[in-house]
This record gives structure tokens, C-alpha cells and sequence, in this order.
């Protein structure tokens, strides 16, 4: 088991530098927030009470921040009034102190600037404690490297994204944040534009099931082999990205880069594989294949074909992607054929268990959806009974329960036509058709949707 890692909070100094921060400048925001009704709103998505270095103007912003949550108005008065509420108007310096801010302020059309630039500064010194807490960690000669240089890729991820690993949220902003996405989805749907909270398929049925891929959502994908599992997602990667526009990132363990790309072209092209694989093409099929590649040249999307991949450099290569290309979709095919290197386990379950957990906290810290696929196991086919029994259930995946447990939403794709079913449950005909089966979905209904 890795060590728990404690957090140096300090910055190792050197001498002759002198640590970033400008508390003049500081002090002109805080008064022109305190002096203008329109200001706090102009600087809110640019500082936290994180942002700045003199303490008692951190806990000034911090109480002018819970005024704004609570909807007060923001002045003089009703600041010193939070202070002391808080407890702390004496360590701040009084009201005194409060009053002297109004008299720093340098100008309104200069606001955002100045906001900027305690923005940057407290960059500069998270990017100072960052190196300090990462050279303390390399003079611990008594963890693995691999750990140590993952643990650092997290925290300069969190740098680059302005994110506090500590960071709460009362209920208070919580509410008004789902309120507000409650409020754009129903716009939406007003103006006939879709409605969906999450990220569309390209699948209708799926996605008013889903009402789209969510946010922080883990999704597994589950089939036993022919059952076009990698079909349907490189169909949906197709949809999202070319079509809709939206950064996907695919890897894939168990196809080269060029094997994907042409099952892709295939799919778009409406050309047999077989037909691509040995060039027999026609000269309709070879400009039909030229022009739907031309497609991809402003597709937003990326494919890692390495082929023994460990969650941990997933961890990394997927930060890396969120952070510079933008990627709002990871596609996984698929989970049993990733490991947890550097980690020693009892059993092939234990690793899977990992591996599961290690994607949830994923799609969690990068704040997307992650979609990995999953083997099931044989039990499927030797089950007894008609054809029906063959349907796929959550004990039927493979390697792990805690695939099920990690899981948001858990689906499954049949097609009864490859039991020999001639007719559906409900009597259509089987023939053509698939099913995609929603087994488990934590945030709303179960069901299936034909495909």
C-alpha cells in the first residue's frame, strides 16, 4: 500500500527571491468592491479568498464572498458586520482597516486587470509550492518514482485548472448551481434545441433515457464478443465528434490506431470491411473513402493505441487531453485489457477492482464522462433455458463486482439474432435488430432501447 503522502503547506525560499504577491494592488480591488455596487460580479470568476497573499485581506475577500452567496448587498457596513460575525474584524485590523480600503482604489476600468494580476501572482506561488512539495517528495527515497511523478502530473493538473483540492460548497451555492442547470437545459427545450444535461450520443432513444452522458459519470458498456460492442462506440465517437463537434478521446488496447481509422472510414463510408482491408475498392468507393477522410481533418478527435496500458498512465494521458485539447468524452476498449502496474495483487479480481475505482475517481477529478467497455463472462452462453436466458445481467460481468459498484450506469448490448431468436419479447422481429440494455443506472431509470 503507497504511503500517505502529507502535504508540505510551505515554500522552500531562496535566497535573494522574493515570494510573489502585490498587496497594494490587493487592497485597490478589495476597495473598489467595497465602493462599487457592480464590481464583486466583474472579479468572482477570476479570484477566490485563495488568491490572495496578506491574510487579512484573504479573510476581507472571504467575507465579501459570503455576502455575495447570500445574496447582501456588499458595502462597508455590511462587511465589518460579517467580519465580526465571523470573528474575525479584530484580526483584520478593525474597522479601521475596512475604512482605509475605500481610499486605495485606483479606478474601475481598471479592475479586471488588477484582478488579473493577484490571479497570476497566486499562480506563481502555487507553481513555487508545487516544485517545493514535489523536490521534498524526491529526497523520499522510500516510494516508487512512478507514484511520486503521478501524484505530481495531479497536483500541476489541479494548478493548471484552478482547482482546490480541499475546496466544499455549502448548500447554499450548490442549489443555485443545479438551479442554473436545470434552468439551461429547460431553456433548451424551449427553444427546440435538444434539452439534454449531458453530452448526446447520437442514439435518441439512449440519450432520453440518459438524458446524455453526465458529468463525472463512470459508464461500462458490457457484451460478450460479437456483439459490436467496439461498433457501437466507434459509431458514437463518429457522431459526437464529426458531427456535433464535441473533443472525444478513444483508447484503444486491443486495435492499432490505422485498424480503428478504418473500421471508422467503414462506418461512414457504408463500405464492408473486408473491402477496405484488401483495397478492392471501386472508383465510387476509393473518392467516397478520400472525401469522408477529409472529414477527419477538423475532427476533435484523438485515439491511444498503446496496447498494455496501466491506469495510472491512462490517469496521466487523460489529464493531459482535458487540459490542452479540451476532450469532454474518454472511451476506454476495453477494461480487462488494462492493468495497475507498480501494484501487487492476490488476484486478477483485486486489480480489476482497482482499475474500476481508479476510472470513477477519474471521470470525478477531470468533471467528464468516461465510457469503458467490458468483457462478460462465459457464463452467458452456458446458461440453461431459451434463448431469453441469454440476455446479459449485472452478475454476468466479468472479473469483478466492483465494476457494478463503481459504475454509474452499467448497459449491456445483445442482439437475439446471434441466439437464433427470430422474434422479440414484444413479437417484432429479431432480425437486425439490437438491444441496448440500461441494467444499472444511478440517476435514473433502467430499461432497454433498440438499436
Amino acid at each position: 500500500m503507497a504511503k500517505q503522502y502529507k502535504v508540505a503547506e510551505e515554500i522552500i525560499p531562496i535566497e535573494g527571491r522574493v515570494i510573489p504577491q502585490d498587496i497594494e494592488v490587493e487592497r485597490a480591488v478589495l476597495g473598489a468592491i467595497l465602493q462599487e455596487k457592480d464590481a464583486y460580479p466583474r472579479v468572482v470568476s477570476v479570484l477566490n479568498d485563495s488568491c490572495f497573499y496578506d491574510g487579512k485581506n484573504k479573510m476581507v475577500y472571504n467575507a465579501i464572498s459570503e455576502l455575495a452567496t447570500q445574496q447582501a448587498p456588499i458595502d462597508l457596513l455590511s462587511v465589518v458586520s460579517k467580519l465580526k460575525s465571523q470573528g474575525n474584524l479584530d484580526a483584520v485590523g478593525g474597522v479601521a482597516y475596512v475604512s482605509e480600503l475605500t481610499t486605495r482604489v485606483l479606478g474601475s476600468s481598471s479592475l479586471e486587470y488588477h484582478a488579473k494580476i493577484i490571479a497570476e501572482k497566486a499562480k506563481s506561488r502555487g507553481l513555487i509550492k508545487f516544485a517545493s512539495r514535489v523536490m521534498q517528495d524526491a529526497y523520499d527515497d522510500s516510494e516508487d518514482v512512478g507514484e511520486q511523478m503521478q501524484r505530481a502530473e495531479g497536483m500541476l493538473f489541479d494548478l493548471a485548472t484552478n482547482k482546490e483540492a480541499t475546496k466544499h460548497k455549502d448548500a447554499m451555492t450548490l442549489s443555485a448551481e443545479t438551479l442554473a442547470e436545470i434552468e439551461r437545459t429547460y431553456k433548451a427545450v424551449l427553444n427546440g434545441s435538444g434539452g439534454l444535461s449531458g453530452l448526446p450520443s447520437g442514439f435518441n432513444g439512449i440519450d432520453l433515457m440518459t438524458g446524455g452522458w453526465q458529468k463525472s459519470d463512470l459508464i461500462i458498456i458490457a457484451a460478450r464478443p460479437a456483439m459490436g460492442k467496439t461498433a457501437f462506440v466507434l459509431s458514437m465517437a463518429t457522431n459526437m465528434a464529426l458531427r456535433s463537434r464535441i473533443p472525444v478521446a478513444v483508447f484503444n488496447l486491443e486495435m492499432s490506431g490505422v485498424q480503428l481509422m478504418k473500421r471508422l472510414l467503414s462506418n461512414i463510408c457504408e463500405i464492408d470491411g473486408q473491402t477496405i482491408k484488401n483495397a478492392q475498392l471501386s472508383d465510387y468507393q476509393w473518392r467516397t473513402l478520400v472525401q469522408a477522410q477529409a472529414g477527419f481533418n477538423e475532427a476533435p478527435l484523438y485515439v491511444n493505441d498503446s496496447p498494455s496500458l496501466s491506469v495510472f498512465e491512462l490517469r496521466t494521458q487523460a489529464r493531459r487531453l482535458v487540459r490542452e485539447q479540451g476532450v469532454q468524452l474518454i472511451i476506454i476498449d476495453y477494461l480487462q485489457l488494462m492493468n495497475a502496474s507498480g501494484m501487487k495483487f492476490g488476484s486478477r479480481e483485486q486489480e480489476v477492482s482497482i482499475i474500476s475505482r481508479n476510472l470513477k475517481m477519474l471521470a470525478k477529478e477531470l468533471n467528464i464522462p468516461i465510457i469503458a467497455l467490458s468483457q462478460l463472462n462465459r457464463n452467458v452462453e452456458s446458461r440453461a433455458g431459451d434463448a431469453n436466458s441469454k440476455r446479459p445481467q449485472l452478475s454476468d460481468l466479468r472479473e469483478s463486482g466492483s465494476i457494478e459498484q463503481d459504475a454509474d450506469i452499467v448497459c449491456f448490448l445483445h442482439r437475439p439474432e446471434y441466439y437464433k431468436m427470430e422474434q422479440l419479447a414484444d413479437g417484432t422481429d429479431a432480425r437486425g435488430v439490437g438491444e441496448f440494455i440500461i441494467g444499472k443506472h444511478r440517476s435514473g431509470p433502467i430499461g432497454d432501447v433498440k438499436l
